[in-house]
């Protein structure tokens, strides 16, 4: 669904919320269309008569239809929340889904760009809803009944006046193209600024070892006076707007009080009638017409701007699903090939692998290599350039997704707690496990003794309350208890002292099923069955002894590791490596 598909059908959802702004509508619409009808009858029938009682008497019924239009206001107000809040809930999820399906995310830094559209535009989408809402729909309700009454009052006078209003709102909306193609630069300019700041923010310390803070403060300088300049020219626009709208709403006004004495002469209208109908204009239409124009010309174009902006990064084609049934869980991978870009350098280079359950596979290399890169063909987030990756005996990526989640757990060195108990965060992939099972599965991974601080599983779960190494016991504990027949550790345990990743690993190797470790200690090679080198262009596969005496990479990786094992022979290192 489209975002203007997804805010038309939020706003649908919410339809009783808005038959109550509609009723609202009514009670707010009433001074504004009785206003110069009751100030006509305060003058004709009681003071022009020579009866100030009953002119004063017409006046105080003025004054309480004013205070039944403030109370409908006020409910507005209070049904405001129930209609502009799921809507802000709907738009939020639509990006985070976007952003999540970007072709081309950011790598090593955060997404400045996915959280500028969270923050402004989503944002101004809500307000500019709420500001419809309230301003723009009390304002189209304002005009609307004024000029009602005035054609009840004086229509030969409004006649008259609604030709320059009418001049005033066409050339208004010739204006509004131009309007929203610069609001749109302004959104784009802020996206940049913001990306800009978060890639100099995020990367200061590489900028700063390199001395390339002139070249980061120009391109920040360049991106911020790209953004002023964006918004001058938005606010020229604006100022040419207020002067059409301001000729709109005066030379209306000036108009009535040119003709109207002439036509209470003629006997065409009556002294309260002009008085009626200059109240109209003067106090409930000419502001009205103005707030309207400056809403449509703020409010709406930054609303459609912002829907735009958001519908351009947060659809997505959606992927059809596989209907693939997998035999098992063993992996194959035949000659896999990826690169992040038509253009770039192989990171994994016609790789050939075999899993079979209950087999347990250390991946170790350089820093950048490609281990996590790997972990994502695996699981099927990342779609190989070349080869495949098979899991059950079918293509990982043509197993239904429900399915291909079940079966393949994948735990990154971000390990994510959520606020609620320990048991939400627990069972999340284990729905149906019951207590004893949970607990079970946080014995088996060493995090019993946190479990029992935070107060079992009842215990909860805020920011901030658990450290980095903490919430790494219980992403592993919450994968231990799911289904999943394939389990891989991107370096899940780096915040864990040596002894709690071993105990870790060893629960999970106990617990059958595939286990990929991507190690970042060297000593999870040492308890894998195999082990896989990934260096550049090169991949070796074995046992540690076996790559100890033919893999250059990991024999020189376990030196620097641990300088106690025995030297290889220099014959060794005069091997070509690989």
């Amino acid at each position: 669904m489209s975002v203007w598909g997804l805010y038309r059908s939020a706003l649908a959802g919410q339809w009783r919320g808005g038959l109550v702004l509609l009723a609202c509508s009514v009670l707010e619409s009433a001074p504004a269309f009785l206003s110069g009808r009751l100030v006509e009858l305060a003058v004709d029938e009681g003071f022009a008569a020579d009866r100030p009682g009953t002119g004063l008497r017409w006046l105080a019924v003025f004054g309480l239809v004013a205070v039944i239009g403030a109370f409908g206001s006020r409910l507005v107000w209070h049904q405001l929340g129930k209609v502009v809040e799921p809507l802000r809930d709907a738009l939020v999820t639509a990006v985070v889904r976007g952003v999540l399906h970007d072709p081309a995310p950011p790598r090593n830094q955060p997404d400045a760009s996915g959280v500028a559209r969270i923050t402004q535009h989503v944002e101004v989408v809500r307000d500019a809803t709420a500001g419809l809402l309230v301003q723009a729909r009390g304002m189209i309700v304002t005009t609307v009944a004024a000029l009602a009454g005035l054609f009840t009052v004086a229509g030969s006078l409004a006649l008259i006046v609604a030709i320059p209003v009418v001049v005033a709102v066409a050339v208004f909306a010739c204006l509004l193209p131009s309007l929203a193609r610069r609001q749109r630069a302004l959104a784009l300019a802020d996206e940049r600024t913001a990306e800009v700041a978060g890639a100099s923010l995020s990367g200061m310390r590489d900028v700063v070892a390199c001395g390339a803070e002139p070249l980061a403060a120009l391109e920040l300088y360049d991106a911020i006076d790209t953004q002023a300049a964006a918004a001058v020219r938005v606010a020229r626009s604006g100022a040419a707007r207020t002067v059409v709208i301001a000729t709109g709403g005066f030379v209306p006004l000036l108009l009535a009080l040119l003709v109207a004495p002439g036509m209470v002469r003629d006997g065409v209208l009556t002294a309260g009638a002009a008085l009626g109908a200059l109240v109209y204009l003067a106090t409930t239409m000419q502001p009205a017409l103005r707030g309207l124009a400056a809403t449509a010309s703020t409010v709406v174009l930054r609303l459609i701007v912002a829907l735009r902006r958001l519908a351009e990064t947060a659809e997505a084609e959606p992927e059809p699903d596989g209907t693939a049934e997998p035999d098992g869980t063993a992996i194959y991978v035949r000659d896999l090939t990826f690169s992040w870009g038509a253009a770039a350098q192989p990171v994994v280079r016609g790789l050939d692998l075999h899993l079979r359950p209950g087999e347990r596979l250390a991946v170790v290399g350089p820093s950048g290599i490609g281990k996590s890169t790997l972990a994502g063909l695996l699981t099927g987030m990342l779609e190989p350039r070349g080869g495949r990756v098979l899991l059950g005996g079918v293509p990982v990526r043509e197993v239904p997704a429900a399915l291909r989640h079940r079966m393949i757990a994948l735990i990154p060195q971000e390990a994510y707690v959520f606020a609620g108990s320990v048991r939400d965060n627990v069972g999340l992939f284990a729905q149906t496990a019951m207590d004893g099972e949970l607990l079970a599965a946080v014995a088996a991974v060493g995090a019993e003794p946190l479990v029992t601080r935070l107060g079992g599983l009842d215990g909860e779960i805020g920011h901030g309350t658990l450290s980095a190494g903490e919430a790494q016991l219980i992403a592993l504990a919450r994968v231990y208890a799911s289904d999943a027949g394939v389990v891989i550790l991107d370096e899940a345990t780096s915040h864990l002292d040596p002894p709690a990743e071993a105990r870790a690993e060893r629960a999970f190797a106990e617990r059958g099923g595939v286990l990929v470790v991507i190690a970042h200690r060297l000593s999870s090679a040492l308890r894998a069955d195999r082990v896989l080198v990934m260096d550049g262009k090169e991949t070796a596969l074995g046992t540690h002894v076996e790559l100890m005496d033919r893999s250059t990479r990991y024999a020189q990786l376990m030196h620097a590791w641990s300088p106690r094992l025995p030297q290889p022979s220099a014959q060794f290192f005069q091997r070509a490596p690989e």
